[in-house]
């Protein structure tokens, strides 16, 4: 499925696919990379080839978004530094790329994101937002502009990210989400998912008051969202 929402076109291909975002000639996250075919064939009808791309910005290292990196084949790899080990490394563990039944190679990351960058896409300017929590490096970026939030695996339209997989931290997930909390943010583009268009900044505030909470392997609450 391929959705237009204004300069922000959103890819979603599978199940087990994060949703991929592009912006001018910069995409945020790539996906497993299984279904590079259906990929190429969204982007046939956006007039588009994977070599007009210059940047992927992967909002964390977990294999449902960055298995694909390597499709988009002149781009530039970006990702927050706490991250980039696991993708430099081909880190199949903490990657959970077994989890999928997938192989991670390792990769060269060209720029290490930190905590207050600002990365230009298209008409926005994107400031980067640690936000630990589902993994050590995870991170939203907030358009201030049009008040928009591409919020990977951390925020959803309805939960938050999960915590108790490799990296996992709940305490950070809840410093982060009432990190979150103080944003002004109408639109959410969330790494699985339905994205929330109108009013974010109460969907956050809910799920900052619910919180992340310790789970067991067995537990079946709003934690247990997409790896």
């Amino acid at each position: 499925m391929i959705k237009k929402f204004g300069d922000v076109v959103m890819i979603q291909l599978s199940d087990i696919d994060s949703n991929i975002y592009v912006i001018g000639d910069t995409v945020i996250d790539a996906g497993t990379g299984f279904n590079f075919t259906r990929l190429k064939d969204f982007l046939k009808t956006m007039k588009k080839k994977l070599e007009d791309f210059n940047e992927v910005i992967n909002t964390h290292a977990h294999f449902d978004h960055v298995g694909g990196n390597g499709f988009f084949f002149d781009a530039k790899i970006s990702i927050h530094e706490d991250d980039s080990g696991v993708l430099e490394s081909g880190d199949e563990e903490i990657s959970l790329a077994a989890f999928f039944d997938g192989k991670l190679k390792p990769r060269q990351v060209n720029r290490k994101l930190r905590d207050g960058d600002k990365v230009k896409a298209g008409s926005m300017e994107l400031e980067v937002l640690h936000c630990p929590g589902h993994t050590p490096g995870s991170i939203c970026l907030y358009d201030k502009k049009s008040k928009t939030l591409f919020s990977g695996d951390t925020v959803f339209s309805d939960g938050i990210g999960r915590t108790d997989t490799p990296g996992g931290d709940h305490a950070a997930m809840n410093e982060t989400l009432s990190k979150l909390a103080g944003l002004d943010v109408d639109r959410i583009f969330p790494g699985h998912g339905s994205p929330v268009l109108t009013n974010g900044k109460k969907v956050i505030a809910d799920l900052a008051k619910m919180g992340a909470q310790p789970t067991d392997d067995d537990d079946e609450s709003l934690i247990g969202r997409p790896v």
